[in-house]
């Protein structure tokens, strides 16, 4: 049978103002992509936000998201760099891949290749090009302990 989106949506929408973190994740996806209820960016990005203040991972890389793009949520750097910091902080494989982005581009080339070796560790291809470039630049004993951080991160609890 097909799924029933309005009635999924009546029942997460009760949960999320209940304050259920992944209900509230799943609502706005739900927003975000029209299913169940009309889309609405600004209602999605309002339950990104929620639950990434609970401590959602998936939430946290896309209110960063929102917030970069300026899609439901005022456009803030600061807040897009914080939100995507603590998803990669917390094991997001992507967060990690864009954050170690935005430290090359600032030039913090030790935390780069932390993260994006992270990231490649995950399964982010992408990743491994970038921090082979950095990884060129840095010296042995640099390249070397950036290794050993990777090899000793341990994500931070989600909530």
């Amino acid at each position: 049978q097909p799924q029933n989106h309005k009635e999924a949506v009546k029942w997460l929408h009760q949960a999320s103002i209940g304050g259920y973190t992944r209900a509230q994740y799943q609502l706005a996806l739900c927003l975000h992509q029209g299913l169940g209820v009309h889309r609405n960016l600004y209602e999605a990005a309002k339950w990104y936000l929620k639950a990434a203040e609970g401590g959602y991972v998936r939430a946290m890389y896309n209110a960063s998201l929102c917030y970069s793009s300026g899609v439901g949520l005022s456009q803030s750097r600061r807040q897009a760099r914080k939100w995507m910091r603590r998803a990669a902080d917390r094991g997001h494989s992507k967060a990690q891949f864009e954050h170690g982005l935005a430290l090359f581009s600032e030039g913090e080339m030790m935390k780069a290749v932390v993260h994006l070796e992270l990231a490649t560790r995950s399964g982010e291809t992408a990743a491994t090009h970038v921090k082979n470039v950095i990884l060129q630049q840095l010296s042995a004993t640099s390249r070397e302990r950036a290794l050993l951080l990777a090899d000793n991160w341990r994500a931070l609890p989600s909530s």
